[in-house]
């Protein structure tokens, strides 16, 4: 831990996934690129990182995935199609997505885990702290999750990562946090030391409710705690277990999300996420909730 630590300027998102469960949807189209309303999923992260003030997006894509880097590529020919069809606006859009931040790409050969995808992305994060954003869950807050998170990094010199509270019932659908509070600090009740991480427990077996939302700002003493770990079932690599390493020797913050989290990372809850932000979208919302209200179920 450094007496000033760095700013985090840099996020990485992985992508590699083979996005089985939207099949047959997903056969021949990456899973980030389903559309929630009139964005890819993946943007919604990407979008989430310019708030926070990151600079440099890393996408960590496999096999098939080159939709998305074609997405956030300039298109001129669409471009000057546009201008020329008398849609000015739709062109700005256009090229305003190729603009909208620093990118680059790493491929990861195979699905080994998602411990194994951020660490493929080592050499183009450096020595220096990261965000990890899964792109499958949309979060909304007036403050953005990445953001939060990184003010808890810059402050203190420990990684933190976002829980929110679940009901018991729901927790072996998630990582739950065994954490502790942490007094002193300017979060209050919000921020909670980790003293470990249990994968999907029953709710008997759960240290409390807080669930792994799908956001972290790491050091990057990860990639050392990632070459550590032993590879699990289907010999992939878990971030998991190489958290719990680094919070047993350096620490590790929990910051309770304040805000809206959608799991888009199964069919219900992408159908609930794309609901949900149609309704909160300004030129469809409105009509939008008179329709669900005037259907009959």
């Amino acid at each position: 831990m450094t007496s000033t630590p760095k700013r985090v300027r840099k996020a990485v998102l992985p992508a590699a996934g083979m996005g089985t469960r939207f099949l047959p949807a997903t056969k021949a189209q990456p899973k980030e690129m389903l559309p929630v309303v009139d964005k890819p999923l993946i943007q919604y992260a990407v979008e989430e990182c310019i708030a926070s003030g990151i600079e440099h997006v890393i996408i960590v894509t496999g096999r098939g995935k080159n939709a998305i880097e074609d997405h956030f590529d300039s298109s001129p020919e669409l471009a000057r199609f546009l201008e020329e069809h008398n849609k000015s606006d739709v062109a700005d859009l256009v090229r305003r997505i190729s603009n909208m931040i620093r990118f680059s790409y790493t491929r990861q050969k195979e699905p080994l885990g998602l411990g194994h995808a951020v660490l493929t992305a080592r050499d183009l994060v450096g020595d220096e702290p990261f965000a990890v954003l899964l792109g499958d869950v949309i979060l909304d807050s007036p403050v953005p999750a990445t953001r939060a998170l990184a003010d808890v990094y810059e402050a203190t010199g420990v990684g933190a990562i976002a829980v929110e509270p679940v009901p018991r019932e729901r927790v072996h659908f998630y990582g739950i946090a065994d954490a502790v509070p942490a007094p002193g600090q300017r979060w209050g009740n919000l921020l909670l030391r980790i003293q470990d991480l249990v994968e999907k427990p029953t709710p008997e077996q759960a240290p409390s409710n807080l669930a792994v939302t799908g956001r972290y700002v790491l050091p990057p003493d990860i990639f050392g705690y990632l070459e550590r770990i032993t590879p699990g079932t289907g010999g992939e690599l878990q971030l998991t277990d190489a958290l719990r390493l680094l919070a047993s020797e350096k620490g590790l913050w929990a910051l309770i999300y304040e805000g809206k989290s959608y799991d888009a990372g199964d069919k219900l809850g992408f159908l609930k996420a794309t609901v949900e932000m149609a309704l909160k979208n300004p030129e469809l919302g409105e009509d939008f909730r008179a329709y669900l209200l005037s259907l009959k179920l």
